[in-house]
């Protein structure tokens, strides 16, 4: 975030979203300000804590979008959990305080596979030796195992120590396979390894702060191993694996992980407005305003135990994301409602924006299928006035029954070309196709009628 301004993070938003100009402002501004805070003095830094946002929206506007562009974007740890997955304390299901585990998890794996990239080539060295080391043992290291170049070794059963002459051809014969091994002659070659077995147990064990049996019991058991067949090149996958964990330091990897995820951790709250609504007090909605209640002090800032230790919460950025169809943000409770001062409202796409997003965004529906086509031979082009009638056809069964947003281009294109899916195998004669308006008709007119709208509710 050092080099990245806010209009900086907004163009790169603008590659994958279209339109939701005010959303796109608002959360650059909340992520460079993560920025500004770590560079002031620890005094004030303290006192600063993080804006949250909620953002207000039909479902398919690009709420989640954004959420999911950010966490590729940032490099910060990043976890979206859903509402709804969660329960009130009391209840079968799964504590808000799970979101906080999974976002030091997240933390986790990101800090520990920087780690793990910093030191791959000394692994990767480190496993070429142990590699060379199976293929040519010493009469010592020598087993009763399988081993593809025992026979061209002197194979003394008596003999427990090697000679000076015999060291040397071994030596000799070491720097041959290495030589074999890096031109890749030996990769189909099979050899036996040694590899840890990875037991059962790993089910959260409730009150233990997410911790599983493995976990509780992991430094008190002993490794299981087992012995496998396999050849050169899953042996050298398996051994860079085992060296890079021995390289990197994992008591220092989860301290400074769990510094990130207090520090610059972002928690993604979608479909907040499933747990919002008032006047049931019983049945299946019994536990919304407890699961209200259970999300506020992780958002106001309390400490969660997990299996790494304490985290803290109170500098972490809650983005709360929801349709609010049926319920209102004034039906959250008053006290989470202060805890996400900044509300961005995001606007219903129209057809101009269809048509944008059908050709603008780096991942737009258009290129997708034109690259999948393109993998038998096919090549497919869409006119202008195709792209403005699938647009018009998608916002036409958007306002006649459910109106999914951008999500409704998916099915309206998909129904498009589902002939030409069918018919393409690579041994067509035709090797382009080009759709314009009336291939749209042809292909969509009974998708204007009200009969067949159903068909597209998803």
């Amino acid at each position: 975030m050092s080099y990245l301004t806010p209009r900086q993070i907004v163009e790169e938003l603008d590659k994958y979203i279209i339109g939701q100009d005010k959303a796109k402002r608002t959360v650059a501004i909340a992520l460079r300000n993560r920025y500004r805070r770590s560079q002031l003095r620890d005094e004030m830094r303290e006192e600063i804590v993080p804006k949250n946002i909620i953002m207000v929206g039909p479902t398919g506007v690009g709420k989640t979008e954004i959420a999911r562009r950010i966490a590729r974007l940032m490099d910060a740890p990043f976890v979206k959990v859903e509402a709804t997955k969660f329960t009130e304390v009391g209840y079968v299901g799964r504590d808000v305080e799970s979101m906080v585990r999974d976002l030091v998890e997240a933390s986790v794996r990101m800090v520990k596979k920087r780690r793990l990239e910093m030191v791959r080539e000394q692994a990767r060295v480190n496993a070429e030796e142990r590699l060379i080391e199976l293929l040519v043992p010493s009469k010592r290291e020598n087993r009763t195992g399988f081993n593809p170049f025992a026979l061209l070794m002197d194979s003394s059963a008596k003999k427990t120590e090697e000679s000076a002459e015999e060291t040397g051809q071994r030596q000799q014969r070491k720097e041959e396979i290495r030589d074999q091994l890096r031109s890749g002659q030996l990769e189909n070659v099979v050899l036996e390894l040694e590899v840890e077995v990875t037991s059962g147990g790993n089910v959260e064990l409730p009150g233990f702060g997410g911790e599983s049996m493995n976990d509780i019991l992991g430094g008190i058991l002993p490794p299981r191993t087992k012995t496998r067949r396999v050849s050169v090149s899953e042996a050298r996958k398996i051994l860079e694996q085992e060296e890079s964990e021995k390289l990197i330091d994992m008591d220092e990897v989860i301290e400074t992980a769990i510094e990130r995820a207090e520090q610059d951790g972002i928690i993604f709250l979608d479909e907040i407005d499933k747990i919002a609504g008032k006047g049931s007090s019983h049945g299946p909605d019994v536990s919304r305003e407890g699961v209200q209640r259970d999300i506020l002090p992780i958002v106001e800032g309390s400490t969660v135990v997990t299996k790494y230790g304490p985290v803290k919460t109170d500098y972490m950025l809650f983005i709360a994301a929801g349709a609010f169809h049926v319920a209102k943000v004034s039906d959250l409770i008053p006290e989470l409602q202060g805890r996400f001062p900044i509300r961005v409202e995001l606007d219903s796409l129209s057809k101009a924006d269809f048509e944008r997003i059908l050709t603008q965004p780096k991942n737009a529906l258009t290129k997708q299928y034109r690259a999948l086509l393109s993998t038998e031979g096919l090549e497919i082009e869409f006119t202008e006035d195709a792209l403005g009638r699938i647009a018009e056809i998608a916002q036409l069964v958007n306002e006649n029954t459910e109106n999914i947003g951008a999500r409704r281009l998916h099915s309206v294109v998909e129904n498009l070309l589902e002939e030409v899916f069918f018919e393409a195998d690579g041994t067509q004669e035709q090797d382009r196709l080009v759709i314009d308006a009336e291939y749209v008709s042809r292909h969509l007119q009974k998708e204007e009628t009200e009969h067949n709208m159903q068909k597209y509710i998803l």
